[in-house]
């Protein structure tokens, strides 16, 4: 091995070590898509800087700070990322020095300009990103800013903790995800229509006249699917559905326990696990309504030399279902863990996994062809990335946010969402709507309500009034009690550390499924209450 090999390898096995949990979440190329983004975090405040930490520490490639900030004692009150030697210094610079000795693989960069100026010079500065993260933005830069993104196509997460509040809002056009990693996904066995080189392999057991060894060392789905067949053939075809005759193919299973001299039934758990999996095994097997869901849409119907490897590689697993799946998704390859001896294990194990092959085979014939009708090379799309597909094919998800200059417009405002959530006055919505009268505040007096201790009490009859000029121009008619106008004056725009943690880390994980399109992102606001330790989401 040359000098150059040893060295790669020995990096490679750092980085392994250095990132081992996160690998199990996300896998290399999970990792690989971290490494080569490029994140914007607008404003080095405390919760900015939490959210960068929580990407620099896993191995984001780089970022970029833009803050025109200078550093003062109340930054350095609340920020571990600001010492007190950082004082007159400008916020993003400060910052960037001390996150980047979180992690040496990781490339920090600032400028020193507030995000207006950047977005009065150069608006398209902002399209290099793949992620941009304002902090703590006034509402008209966030407008103006969200504006440039959307046109551009670049995610943009909207971030702000305003006393015990955390508020978060993504802003994308459209998010596709192929690993979804959903909980207690069922598996795809395809009993009730069984692929031909499964058929095969299970008639080449004969549960009949096997050794007793042999008979309780047999996979659980062997036995079933040889079970099913007799049940099949006694019930019209029709799989087990209600509960009375999913009991009776119960009965079917235990009575297939070899019985001891005595009568007794023997310690099979093979057949005891099958028992266990009626329920989920003998679900029909079919598309998922959100997958057909996908296949109607027109990005899948009309491909295009600009349409994304996500919308070729679905429209060529559509026009599998219709010609060699048979009305099927391609087959996901795998099966539990399970009770049987090593190699009738392996065995199944590989009937499965070859009829993966296949089937992902069949569709990367279907994604060169569609490539090659408009204009593509073959090689854009690579035939791992059509297996990772195929394998994740249940669970594909794409997930589109409104942008903010429609939520924020008097003529396409969510208002059923708001008023049917304001119908419990202390739901969370009432914190948004108090962030939107926050934001008002401020752009009719340039300060928050209540950052002056002695004007405290004239603030909460100013804020009450953009409270109801708020409600009054988006024609809500909701009531917002006295309690939340006293309580946001008196946070004072203050952002304490602890409710900047937990948003930092929510929106570096946000963040994270953004980059990897790995997981699915909220959709599309979400707020934390830290006074009562909740949180909700809300499609505004």
């Amino acid at each position: 091995m040359s000098c150059h090999s040893r060295k790669m390898a020995a990096t490679n096995a750092s980085k392994q070590q250095k990132y081992d949990r996160q690998l199990r979440l996300w896998g290399d190329h999970g990792q690989e898509a971290l490494e080569n983004a490029h994140v914007c975090l607008i404003n080095a405040t405390a919760t900015g800087t939490e959210i960068l930490k929580n990407l620099v520490l896993p191995g984001i490639g780089a970022f970029t700070i833009v803050d025109g900030h200078i550093v003062t004692g109340d930054d350095v009150g609340n920020n571990f990322f600001l010492s007190s030697s950082s004082i007159g210094k400008n916020r993003a610079q400060a910052a960037t020095e001390l996150l980047q000795e979180l992690n040496t693989d990781v490339s920090g960069n600032f400028v020193e300009e507030s995000p207006d100026r950047l977005l009065d010079i150069d608006p398209e500065y902002f399209h290099r990103f793949s992620l941009v993260i304002g902090v703590h933005l006034p509402e008209r830069t966030c407008l103006r800013l969200g504006a440039v993104l959307w046109s551009a196509s670049v995610p943009f997460l909207v971030c702000k903790s305003y006393g015990l509040i955390g508020y978060m809002r993504l802003v994308v056009q459209e998010h596709t995800v192929i690993e979804s990693h959903p909980d207690n996904a069922l598996e795809d066995l395809r009993l009730d229509q069984p692929f031909d080189e499964f058929k095969d392999h299970v008639q080449s057991y004969d549960l009949d006249s096997m050794e007793k060894k042999d008979h309780s060392h047999t996979p659980w789905i062997i036995v079933m699917a040889k079970l099913l067949e007799k049940w099949l053939s006694e019930h019209n075809s029709q799989l087990p559905k209600n509960y009375k005759e999913k009991e009776t193919f119960r009965q079917f299973l235990r009575e297939g326990i070899r019985k001891n001299e005595n009568g007794v039934p023997e310690d099979e758990e093979n057949f005891e696990e099958a028992i266990r999996h009626v329920n989920t095994a003998l679900n029909p097997t079919k598309i998922p309504n959100v997958v057909e869901d996908l296949f109607s849409s027109d990005q899948c119907s009309n491909i295009t030399s600009k349409s994304s490897p996500f919308w070729v590689m679905l429209r060529a697993v559509k026009e599998f279902v219709q010609n060699e799946g048979g009305g099927n998704l391609p087959v996901r390859g795998t099966i539990p863990d399970l009770m049987a001896d090593s190699q009738k294990f392996i065995n199944l194990q590989n009937v499965y996994r070859e009829k993966a092959i296949q089937d992902a085979a069949a569709v990367s014939r279907h994604v060169e062809y569609l490539l090659q009708s408009v204009g593509k090379p073959p090689e854009c799309i690579s035939e791992a990335d059509t297996k990772l597909f195929c394998k994740n094919a249940f669970f594909l998800r794409v997930v589109r946010c409104r942008s903010l200059a429609e939520e924020y417009s008097v003529d396409s405002v969510n208002k059923e969402e708001i008023t049917s959530c304001m119908d419990n006055p202390d739901s969370e919505m009432v914190f948004y709507l108090m962030l939107r009268a926050v934001d008002r505040f401020y752009q009719q007096h340039s300060r928050y309500p209540g950052v002056y201790n002695y004007q405290v009490e004239e603030d909460i009859s100013r804020l009450k009034a953009s409270v109801n000029s708020l409600l009054q121009e988006y024609n809500l008619n909701v009531n917002i009690k006295d309690d939340y106008i006293h309580e946001f004056c008196r946070y004072g725009a203050a952002e304490p550390h602890t409710v900047a943690a937990f948003l930092g880390g929510s929106a570096a994980q946000e963040a994270i499924k953004i980059i990897s399109h790995q997981f699915v992102p909220f959709s599309n606001t979400f707020i934390y209450n830290a006074m009562s330790q909740t949180s909700a989401t809300f499609q505004l």
